[in-house]
């Protein structure tokens, strides 16, 4: 019995954000189906979009949960920030206000951005959810890995003369992930415009500002992002890539120093980009933490 998918709308802090929903496999009349476990709120990193958690949502579905994956705003068919603010603390309002709508406390699953997002959400408003995963990001963050993320994002803003053209930066991007042949599946990453394709996010998400700005904006984010993790009272588990050239195993030991209780899982062989390098280990991790962990504390 399939999940059921549908598509949907937040009210983020003002801005309309779109995202997918998919629910457990419907009660039938002999009392077949999946019984409702939660709810599970996906976040992508920078540059991403809501697809990139198709197979997880999925998932999740099958395993009885709900999932939702948001388009940040300024990414994918959400709006883009008329004001241009693509920073932390409009994020985490859109955060809160999602939430608001869901009308329960759901799990947090974050990537990067995300991750960076909810670790913040949750560590200032300790009501917001149940649980929260951070996939590939902790607070101390590696500038060396970061600045080739935003590299990477910086090459593109030209646009690509085919889809093949943006398949083989991927690759380039991405060389431990085994490459997709039928660059098809980008059309939902990628938007077609004057002849060229062009990734699907505001250009002035890149904006940063001179680099003394850059640099105290960085180090006031660690800080704030430190005492979110040390006030965590939720399940928490840090999913990080072996391979990842942004969260280091100095900076996931610093965030299970901050957050003792928490679970990590290394993905062996994935980079920065957990869910897509081995989506087998990470959901198979995240079912573990979700069901063994979050699920039995509320027994």
């Amino acid at each position: 019995m399939d999940s059921v998918v549908t598509q949907s709308e937040f009210r983020g802090n003002g801005v309309a954000l779109a995202a997918d929903r998919w629910d457990p496999p419907h009660q039938g009349a002999g009392g077949s189906g999946v019984d409702r476990k939660g709810l599970v709120l996906l976040l992508h990193g920078g540059g991403q979009t809501r697809h990139s958690w198709r197979n997880t949502g999925r998932r999740l579905a099958a395993d009885g949960w709900s999932a939702v994956a948001v388009d940040a705003r300024g990414h994918g068919d959400s709006q883009w920030a008329l004001d241009g603010d693509y920073g932390i603390d409009a994020l985490v309002a859109d955060l809160t206000s999602i939430v608001g709508e869901l009308r329960e406390k759901p799990i947090l699953v974050g990537a990067s951005m995300g991750g960076m997002t909810s670790l913040i959400g949750q560590g200032e408003n300790p009501e917001l959810a149940r649980g929260l995963v951070l996939v590939d990001i902790a607070p101390k963050v590696e500038t060396a890995g970061t600045a080739e993320i935003m590299a990477f994002m910086r090459s593109g803003l030209d646009g690509f003369e085919s889809l093949d053209d943006a398949a083989a930066a991927i690759a380039a991007y991405t060389p431990n992930r085994v490459r997709t042949p039928n660059p098809q599946g980008l059309r939902k990453n990628l938007r077609l415009r004057d002849g060229r394709w062009y990734w699907h996010w505001d250009p002035k998400f890149l904006r940063q500002g001179d680099e003394p700005t850059r640099q105290a904006d960085s180090i006031m984010r660690y800080e704030r992002a430190r005492d979110a993790a040390a006030a965590l009272t939720i399940p928490t588990m840090l999913v990080r890539g072996t391979q990842s050239r942004v969260v280091s195993e100095e900076g996931a030991n610093e965030l299970l120093k901050l957050i003792p209780t928490a679970t990590l899982i290394d993905v062996t062989g994935a980079g920065h980009m957990v869910a897509g390098d081995d989506n087998d280990v990470f959901s198979g991790g995240l079912k573990g933490f979700l069901d063994e962990v979050v699920v039995a504390s509320r027994h």
